[in-house]
């Protein structure tokens, strides 16, 4: 056992610093994506979301029409498998980026298939909130500008930061698919060296990584939403 614990430590994944064989730079590539990906997803996600539930019970059926479309849009690409949806998008990445392959390209697919998810997760946040809270704004004279921003964003906030952690959990999965594409990240290294290279010790190293990049995100998302909670200050 000790003597195939040091054959593994002398792997090259494991002592060289930099290129796509190396464990360490696989460890920043995989969190560039994460980290990219969740920031367009919160920027593009919160306001679909928003928009779904504010036009949902619209007076305006045109408006109800609309929320219908793009709600499908958003439940067919929320049902998508991802590996497939990254195939599909390479002709889509080529033309926009210049490239089919590496994490740019990736970040593409991984932006699409995550905004549909969080966006629905947004909207199920902002349902919990009582009716009551707001129409006691609405009646002192609130515009619904001032409702979304003052009652909607923070009321739904820990329920916000909880979707967001799960979004991104599921975000750090879809990179590792993605490396069976050559995105680069954990996932490329554990399937080129560790699955076509038959090296054992690259799969549990990264699938050890990828268990603790996971629970970290859990922890950090659990604390921010602990501490934006009211409820559980005042409880």
């Amino acid at each position: 056992m000790i003597e195939t614990l040091q054959e593994w430590a002398q792997n090259r994944a494991f002592t060289e610093w930099t290129g796509t064989g190396s464990l360490w730079w696989s460890i920043l590539v995989t969190l560039y994506m994460t980290a990219g990906t969740m920031v367009l997803t919160v920027l593009l996600g919160l306001p679909l979301g928003v928009a779904l539930f504010e036009t949902e019970s619209s007076p305006r059926p045109a408006v109800r029409a609309a929320n219908r479309v793009v709600g499908f849009v958003v439940n067919v690409l929320r049902s998508f498998p991802f590996f497939i949806l990254i195939i599909a998008l390479i002709p889509l990445s080529q033309l926009l980026l210049g490239r089919s392959t590496g994490p740019n390209a990736a970040m593409l697919a991984l932006v699409i298939a995550s905004v549909p998810f969080a966006a629905r997760l947004f909207e199920l946040n902002l349902r919990e909130i009582p009716a009551g809270k707001i129409e006691a704004v609405q009646m002192m004279g609130a515009t619904r500008w001032q409702v979304i921003r003052q009652v909607l964003i923070p009321e739904a906030l820990p329920g916000i930061i909880g979707s967001i952690t799960t979004t991104t959990i599921a975000v750090i999965g879809y990179t590792a698919m993605a490396g069976s594409v050559n995105s680069g990240g954990l996932g490329q290294l554990a399937y080129n060296r560790g699955y076509t290279g038959y090296q054992t010790e690259i799969i549990v190293a990264t699938v050890i990584l990828l268990v603790l990049i996971v629970i970290a995100v859990q922890w950090i998302g659990s604390r921010l939403g602990r501490a934006v909670d009211h409820r559980a200050r005042t409880a």
